[in-house]
């Protein structure tokens, strides 16, 4: 088989939300379509991926470096040994050449874009749903056939009073999720905990509202906040600090005893590693929220996962951010805790298969080839758009 395109477009996903550190008045996601010569049930294939939110589209990256290694490179370099099929890691391996450890920045993302749309195209060719795949490939066959997903909102945004914030959260519930989570850290902390309990009178347990402070916090701030918020028995207080400040987390798990967690925005298994060893995550209760499609894709959270493997961590205990599809099967595939989800923002690329309804929080897997991005309409028109001369 061969690669015969590779088309890349930006996707504008701006909005007037802001977290604690950020605003979304300018962000991008970049879409790749990698284009084969295999063809399945009378259509080409062609895998798709693109990034999540939070990180603007690579697209400098992968035009002037990573599209072109893949184009140049020969087909065996990038197919397996039946030479019927991509194998992801020597795709991996070839976008990786001649690039240096560490500095993972924006790199990382452009190469997990690509990934997805590898593993998309991967399990297309194979005649499987992605989650499958990965279950036969990496879990004796063991598959989650429904997933856990929370509900990721309560952002700020001009004018958004309590009465907002509640009537968003109660949108939530009625569509059927049980757990979610609002943003911490932009506000006063009286405001905060004010918004805390407001939500909380809509839930029917304190641990079905996580809240996330998105790295804001100086150590100071964090265990102030940890103080006022841990009597509420929260589901999670998640990223206090900078992601990379690893002694200010370990600090703040000595004072904090319900779970929390972080990982969103660490790129490579040997920045989890460093995690792990140095910022005194627990395993009995801490979420780990690695983020494929921010860091190197697939292939590298497969490395992430042997390495909690061998520190004593379930895959139980990573609920990924980014609220995709690729992280949905990622999850049913290789037994995680669930995935995030984004029921109102970050369209169209939130959300998941179309006519699929959430039930007390979990969502059944869709019996697609790949990763199933045809069944979600709006997102699959955009991404179309890229190959329309090979539909």
């Amino acid at each position: 088989m061969n690669i015969v395109a590779i088309r890349e477009t930006v996707v504008p996903i701006k909005s007037e939300i802001r977290n604690a550190y950020i605003d979304f008045s300018q962000m991008t996601v970049s879409v790749v379509a990698l284009v084969t010569d295999v063809v399945r049930d009378g259509r080409r294939v062609i895998g798709f991926g693109f990034n999540s939110n939070g990180r603007y589209a690579p697209s400098g990256l992968l035009r002037e470096r990573f599209i072109p290694r893949l184009k140049n490179a020969a087909s065996t370099a990038l197919t397996d040994e039946s030479g019927g099929n991509l194998d992801p890691f020597r795709v991996w391996n070839v976008l990786m050449t001649n690039e240096k450890p560490g500095g993972h920045g924006e790199r990382s993302v452009a190469v997990g874009v690509i990934d997805m749309a590898v593993w998309d195209a991967v399990a297309k060719i194979a005649g499987v749903p992605l989650y499958r795949l990965l279950a036969e490939r990496y879990h004796n066959g063991k598959a989650d056939h429904t997933v856990f997903v929370y509900a990721a909102g309560g952002y700020y945004y001009p004018g958004k009073d309590e009465s907002a914030l509640k009537a968003e959260v109660q949108g939530y519930l009625d569509q059927g999720y049980s757990a979610v989570k609002i943003k911490i850290g932009a506000a006063p902390l009286a405001t905060d905990l004010s918004r805390i309990e407001a939500v909380l009178k809509l839930l029917q347990r304190p641990d079905q509202l996580a809240v996330d402070a998105n790295g804001r916090f100086d150590l100071a701030t964090a265990i102030e906040y940890a103080r006022a918020l841990e009597p509420y028995g929260l589901r999670w207080y998640e990223e206090p600090g900078d992601p990379l400040d690893f002694a200010l987390q370990a600090e703040l798990s000595k004072i904090y005893k319900p779970p929390m967690a972080t990982g969103e925005n660490l790129f490579s298994m040997q920045d989890a590693r460093n995690l792990i060893r140095y910022a005194g995550m627990r395993a009995d209760r801490d979420i780990l929220q690695f983020d494929c499609a921010l860091s190197y894709g697939l292939v590298e959270y497969l490395r992430i996962l042997e390495m909690l493997k061998e520190h004593g961590w379930s895959p139980r205990r990573c609920i990924p951010h980014g609220g995709h599809q690729m992280s949905l099967n990622i999850a049913a595939g290789l037994g995680l805790g669930g995935n995030e989800s984004y029921p109102t923002v970050f369209k169209p690329f939130n959300g998941f298969a179309d006519g699929i309804p959430v039930e007390d929080s979990f969502v059944r897997m869709p019996d697609l080839p790949g990763i199933g991005f045809e069944a979600k309409n709006e997102l699959y028109a955009v991404m179309k758009s890229l190959v329309a001369d090979y539909s």
